[in-house]
């Protein structure tokens, strides 16, 4: 959006950027997939296709269905849609501040469009940080109620911010995730672990050239690695105050 909530403003784009983007990635020669053609790539089910590239979107603001995935769809690229239920959910519990957000009636309008659908839980709280009951609640409700509109299983999860632990690895792969996607703030690669894919995030900051970049292979560090001492460091820390202040909004 041309002007989004303060909060959220770093990690949107223009339209006239995005479609810039857009532009980038058909030019790059990559053949955009969905979360479902990677995860048969890295449980061995199936290969991929040559020089993959994978759009996510989480949340579920209310220009997705519509303008973003109407472009998508006229462009022919593929992509997948994490969304927040109790922020879509009339009713519903969120930690997501105030914005415009899509409604649920519109999931399967979405997936008409060719976007898969996963969760990206009920609340978007900071997993790492919650008990077993609630990390267990934000996991398996907000797969039950996409499952239950669009009448279909939804086997993958992207984690609010990236946040996980390898308890939160754990809880993912119980409640029947196939995958799960993290941030990382990296590319991913045939090595990748299924419960924490590497993702990039687009800043508003970054610009047409460093799309570029990462489509070409550059400009980011490549996944799996090893967690560094300051993200340990910061998840006990958050995990501190959240056993202090309570469930806090992961972003």
């Amino acid at each position: 959006m041309d002007d989004p909530p303060d909060w959220i403003a770093e990690f949107t784009v223009t339209p006239k950027e995005f479609a810039a983007h857009l532009d980038a990635l058909e030019d790059s020669g990559r053949t955009p997939v969905t979360i479902s053609t990677l995860a048969g790539h890295l449980t061995g089910r199936a290969s991929l296709p040559p020089r993959p590239v994978l759009l996510t979107f989480d949340d579920g603001f209310a220009d997705l269905p519509g303008p973003t995935a109407d472009l998508l769809a006229r462009r022919s690229l593929p992509a997948t849609a994490y969304l927040t239920t109790g922020a879509i959910t009339p009713g519903g519990r969120s930690l997501l501040p105030p914005a415009p957000m899509m409604t649920l009636d519109r999931v399967t309008e979405l997936e008409r469009s060719g976007m898969e659908i996963g969760s990206h839980t009920v609340s978007h709280a900071q997993l790492d940080t919650l008990t077993g009951k609630h990390l267990r609640a934000e996991l398996f409700d907000s797969k039950a109620v996409l499952e239950d509109t669009l009448g279909h299983p939804v086997p993958h999860l992207a984690y609010p911010h990236g946040y996980n632990s390898p308890r939160v690895r754990a809880m993912a792969s119980r409640a029947g995730y196939e995958t799960a996607t993290a941030v990382r703030h990296a590319l991913s690669s045939d090595r990748d672990e299924r419960y924490r894919i590497a993702r990039l995030i687009v800043r508003r900051s970054h610009t047409v050239a460093d799309v570029r970049a990462w489509l070409a292979g550059d400009g980011a560090r490549v996944a799996p690695y090893r967690d560094g001492p300051k993200t340990i460091a910061w998840r006990w820390y958050r995990h501190t105050r959240a056993a202090v202040r309570g469930p806090e909004f992961a972003g």
